[in-house]
């Protein structure tokens, strides 16, 4: 996904005259977008993107109003978002100019309950989680029961110690009678089969 391919999806919805002031507000006053950021959902609605696949309108509305202001503030709208607007900032995050200066935002997701905050922080920008955080973040997508496949790069940075630690979860699963979600057993069946 892009900046630009958002841009055109919203382009084509009524909150785009909205979206567009906006802009231009923070642009002249970054301090206007705190307002705009937290009126998206609103201003924006909710309803999915056709042209923007896995993207909200709110969630494409908040990103460009983040990409317009200068770096270094993503980490304020992050902490002082609901659910919905921490979510819209995680994804934004490799979209952004923002390097490594905000995985702390990443492990804070990962430390939540929220299965919507974990998917997202398991999204292209978690490429720079180190690899023991993204194993157990992992482990803790198919714990919380979120879909594996909300997990960028997994087939290339899956492990055998991945395996290993889904291999455990799986026996702890079958001592108290519950069976592996099917993505995570198909996983760990993919990683053992490589292994030999």
């Amino acid at each position: 996904m892009t900046t630009d391919r958002l841009r055109k999806a919203l382009a084509a919805t009524p909150a785009w005259p909205w979206l567009e002031e906006a802009l231009a507000a923070a642009a002249d006053r970054p301090d206007s977008a705190v307002r705009s950021f937290a009126a998206a959902g609103r201003r924006a609605g909710r309803a999915e993107l056709a042209d923007a696949p896995g993207w909200t309108a709110d969630e494409a509305a908040r990103t460009l109003l983040l990409a317009a202001l200068p770096p270094g503030q993503v980490t304020a709208y992050y902490e002082h978002g609901d659910a919905d607007e921490k979510r819209a900032v995680l994804k934004a995050l490799p979209l952004l100019n923002a390097g490594t200066d905000a995985v702390p935002l990443l492990q804070d997701a990962i430390r939540t309950n929220d299965a919507r905050l974990l998917a997202a922080a398991l999204g292209p920008y978690a490429r720079h989680l180190d690899q023991p955080s993204w194993r157990q973040a992992v482990l803790k997508c198919v714990f919380m029961g979120v879909p594996l496949d909300a997990v960028h790069d997994l087939d290339r940075r899956a492990d055998a110690e991945l395996a290993a630690m889904l291999a455990a979860f799986a026996a702890e699963r079958a001592a108290a009678g519950r069976p592996m979600p099917a993505d995570a057993a198909a996983l760990l069946h993919r990683l053992t089969s490589e292994e030999t």
